[in-house]
Order: structure tokens, then sequence, then C-alpha cells
């Protein structure tokens, strides 16, 4: 049967060329034609639903059409849809930017926004290179990233990407960087704790740093957990010595909280539980609640200092059309507001337990291992033959939606990243979900 979802499927496989996607696998792989969104639900055009438990890749913090984001976008696209940055400002962009510096105790004052992930970390990698240029170190120019690290897919971003799915095809056109031990508490053997391992992890950084800080501009990392990794979880113990080290070396700290930041691991900032601030700090995903693409690299006033001169050539000459869109930053104040309203990062705890506990079936399941939970993020390993893994997350993520689940396994590594609004029947309901799915597919 003809159905209308099938019908958009057909138009969208000869018109749209689908992101991070072998579009040839859409012969026998689900396309799923998406027409509305209401709260932890997505439903087809068919009118079937999905749970989305995976925030629609880590960006939608509220739930879909969540009515306070919704009537501040409505009433800002009467006022200003869109303004140039360059020579030019606006309300939704100052507000945001100071609320923003607020909540790190204005240690971090000036915002440079862009539009997604990817350009936040370009515009950090080509500040901190810049910094030292203007600072009369120019030699500094390389970068330090963690082992299996993800950054995103542009040109410099891949340059800190550890991850040879991403980085092996565009190896020519790419700068290599130091990369370092990750901290990843799954390396612990018998005694060993979390923290030790992100000390050893530190003692390896420090290792370079001593012989090669001179020609080091930056280390860069994801703050407590390396999501693209396969959610790689570790001790905020190793954000405390790194940012020493950096300190130390007289090298920067770019701190890529583009999928943690905004509540994702149990506090607003990720660097927050290790009590520190980097020079750098990135942000995008949720900081719209899931509904404009917009991004932004907050940094010091030591970083805006250097820049600031008589000399064009000293500013950082950096644009992009939709910097500081006033109606994403206008979603962004309401995503702000529905934090400090409904007091969501002491709510969360409470659901992170309750959703901790109705998972506790698939933390003793005899084919799971290293089952973590970061705040509002859980994620396992799926124990298989090496020849199966290949096919594992997409026999998953086709079942899932045969479960009117949506989730998408990162190799055997199965994850949440569900909305902040789950009530008591959405978290039963995701848990056996994910169990029922998990216990059909290892099956098989």
């Amino acid at each position: 049967m003809h159905t209308r979802s099938s019908r958009w499927i057909e138009r969208s496989l000869k018109s749209v060329w689908h992101p991070c996607t072998q579009m040839q696998h859409h012969e026998t792989l689900p396309l799923v034609a998406l027409k509305q969104g209401k709260g932890v639900w997505l439903y087809d055009q068919d009118r079937n639903r999905y749970f989305d438990a995976i925030s629609s890749w880590w960006t939608n913090l509220f739930g879909h059409a969540n009515p306070f984001i919704s009537k501040a976008v409505k009433d800002q696209l009467d006022k200003l849809e869109h303004g140039m940055l360059a020579g030019c400002t606006h309300e939704p962009v100052v507000e945001l930017s100071e609320r923003l510096s607020a909540l790190t105790g204005n240690a971090l004052g000036h915002c440079f926004y862009a539009s997604d992930g990817a350009s936040a970390i370009e515009i950090a990698l080509k500040m901190s290179f810049h910094y030292w240029k203007n600072s009369g170190q120019p030699q500094k120019q390389e970068f330090v990233c963690l082992e299996n690290s993800y950054h995103g897919e542009t040109i410099g971003a891949l340059s800190v990407t550890d991850v040879t799915l991403f980085r092996d095809s565009y190896a020519p056109l790419i700068r290599n960087s130091h990369i370092v031990a990750s901290p990843d508490n799954r390396q612990a053997k018998d005694g060993q704790t979390g923290t030790d391992i992100a000390r050893e992890a530190a003692d390896k950084l420090e290792t370079l740093l001593q012989e090669k800080a001179g020609t080091i501009a930056a280390v860069i990392v994801e703050p407590l957990v390396q999501c693209a990794a396969g959610f790689v979880m570790y001790s905020p113990e190793y954000l405390k010595r790194i940012r020493e080290l950096c300190k130390h070396y007289h090298v920067h700290l770019i701190a890529d909280e583009i999928a943690v930041g905004f509540g994702r691991t149990g506090t607003f900032f990720a660097c927050e539980q290790a009590g520190i601030w980097p020079d750098f700090l990135c942000l995008s995903k949720g900081i719209t609640g899931g509904y404009l693409p917009l991004s932004a690299v907050m940094t010091t006033d030591t970083v805006f200092n250097a820049f600031y001169d008589r000399d064009i050539t000293r500013g950082f000459l950096h644009s992009h059309s939709y910097t500081g869109n006033p109606l994403a930053c206008r979603a962004a104040l309401a995503s702000l507001d529905l934090f400090r309203l409904h007091n969501v990062i002491s709510q969360n705890r409470g659901i992170s337990k309750k959703l901790d506990k109705a998972l506790d079936p698939l933390k003793t399941h005899p084919k799971v291992r290293h089952f973590r939970n970061c705040g509002m993020i859980w994620a396992f390993d799926a124990v298989m033959p090496a020849e199966k893994e290949v096919a594992f997350p997409r026999r998953f993520f086709e079942t899932a939606l045969k479960h009117e689940l949506l989730v998408r396994p990162i190799g055997n590594t199965v994850y949440l990243m569900p909305p902040y609004i789950l009530n008591d029947t959405d978290i039963a309901l995701l848990a056996d979900k994910t169990k029922a799915v998990f216990e059909e597919v290892i099956e098989e």
C-alpha cells in the first residue's frame, strides 16, 4: 500500500542527501517521514509515533513544540527576524551574552556566535591560534585532542577528531594534531578507580606538554563525556588536572560542551563538576532547546583584550551570515527561562534517579557491559561476536522503530539522551521499550 509516509520517503530519497548516511542503505533501512512533534513524541505522516529517546541528535531539551519557547519565537518573529551583527546589535543577542556570562560567574565574559557546533570549534581553534600570534608567539599553532575524540566534521574540527570513520576519507586535507590518552573509566582494572585512570591520562598529557608546549596552542576536550566516541565517561579529576597543566605550561584549554552543556551531565555546564573554567567554552545543540541553529564560543577578558587594537589585522576576522540571529537568540533565552522557572537541574536529578532504577534489568543483563550514567545520559555496551557488531546499530534502530522508539546506537553502544520533561509513565515506557528492543536484537 502506498502510504503518505512512503510517498514523502520516495521523494526525499531522490532529492535530499541525508547527513552521516550511506544513501544506498536506505533501500532497506527505514526512513521516517516526520510530520509533527509534541512532547517526547515524534509523529510520521501516517500518525505512527516514536519516543524521541535521543532528543533529536541531543538538541531537544524540553520536548517538541514546547509552548513556552514557541511563544517567544513567535513574538520575536514580529519584531526582528534577522539583522547582521557586523556593525549592528540587538536586544536578544546582548541579553543572551550577559546571561550566559553570568552562568560562568562572569569568568567567560565574551560571546562569539555561529550556527552549529563544528563552526564553534573552528572559531575556538582559530581564536586560540590568533591569540598566540597577537601575543608574539606565532609558533604556537598545534593542538591536542583525546583518543577517540569527536569535535565536528568541518576541516578544522576534523583535525582534532580521532574517529577514523570521519577522518580517513579526508586525511589529505587535514592538519594532524597530537592525540593523547582518553581517561575512559572503562579502562579501570581491578582495584583501580576512575580517578586513577584520570590521573594516569593527565600524566601522559603532561609528558607531551613538557616537550611540546612551546608549539602547542590549545588542548581540546569534551568535559566528562566523549559522546560520539561511544559515550566514554570519565572523572572530573581529569578536568581539574588538565586545567592546572594548561595554566602551568601556557596552553589554552578548550572545553567542547556542545553536547554536554545545558544540564545534560547533571550540572548546567559540565566543567562545574570539576570547579574549573576553560579559556574557551563551545556551546550549541541544546542552547535553543532544539528550535533553531545557534552556537557560541565564550572566552575570557585576557583573550578578548589580545585582539582589541586599532590594527584591523589584530582583530578576529571571522563571520557567519546568521551570527547571533535574533530568532535563535530568543529561543535560547526562553530555554534559559525554563531552566530558572522550573528548577530544571534539580528536577533532572530526580528524573535521573528514577530512570536509572527503571533500567536496572539492563545493568545485570548477561549481554551488557559497562552500564554507565552521567546526569541525563545513559549508555551501555552490547556483548556480541565482533562480526555481528557492524550490523548491530542498524538492526537496533529498525527494531526500535517497530517498538515506537527512536534510538541510534553508536557501534555496539546503546545510549539514551531523552528530553528533560519525562514523567513517571514516560520513564517506565522508555526503560521497558529499551530492554525489549535490546533483547529482541541480541537474541537474533
